[in-house]
C-alpha cells in the first residue's frame, strides 16, 4: 500500500505573506499557486492557503482550532524549532513538555502564522502515545466542555 498523504486548507489574505511564513520561514515548498491559493508541500503533506476576503482575527488560545505536524524523530523537531527561532517566526506558545513522567510525555511549540492560523510541533517520548494509551483521558492543557 502506498502512503497515505494529508491534506488541510486554510484561510489567508496575502499570498505574498504566505510564501514568507511557510516557504522561508517553516521550508515548505511551493506547488501550484494563482492569485487565490497557493499549494504547499510540507514535510510531505500538502496544505492549501485559500485566499479570503472575511476578516482573519486571532483566535483567543489554541482551542479548539490548530495544526501541525508530529515528528517521529526528536532532532527533526528540533532543528523545526531551531529553524523557526531563526526566523524569527511568531511563537503563540514557546517549547514546552507536557505530561512530564507519563506515557504521554511530549514535547511541543504552537507557531503563528500571519493569518493567525496556529500550527502545532510534536514529537512525542513514547510513540504509543501518538494514537494509544487510551486509559489515559489527558489530552492537551485542559479538558474540553
Amino acid at each position: 500500500m502506498q502512503p497515505t498523504i494529508f491534506h488541510l486548507a486554510f484561510p489567508i489574505n496575502n499570498i505574498a505573506k504566505a510564501k514568507q511564513f511557510y516557504v522561508l520561514g517553516l521550508g515548505c515548498q511551493v506547488g501550484r499557486e494563482n492569485s487565490h491559493s497557493i499549494i504547499l508541500n510540507l514535510r510531505g503533506h500538502q496544505i492549501v492557503g485559500h485566499m479570503t476576503k472575511d476578516p482573519l482575527t486571532p483566535q483567543r488560545g489554541i482551542y479548539p482550532r490548530h495544526f501541525g505536524l508530529i515528528f517521529t524523530v526528536e532532532e527533526d523537531w528540533e532543528a523545526l524549532l531551531e529553524r523557526s527561532q531563526q526566523q524569527n517566526l511568531t511563537f503563540y506558545e514557546t517549547s514546552k513538555e507536557r505530561f512530564v513522567g507519563s506515557p504521554l510525555e511530549h514535547r511541543t511549540f504552537f507557531l503563528e502564522d500571519p493569518f493567525h492560523n496556529l500550527l502545532e510541533f510534536k514529537f512525542y517520548r513514547y510513540p504509543a502515545a501518538i494514537f494509544g494509551e487510551a486509559e489515559f483521558a489527558q489530552v492537551g492543557d485542559r479538558t474540553h466542555a
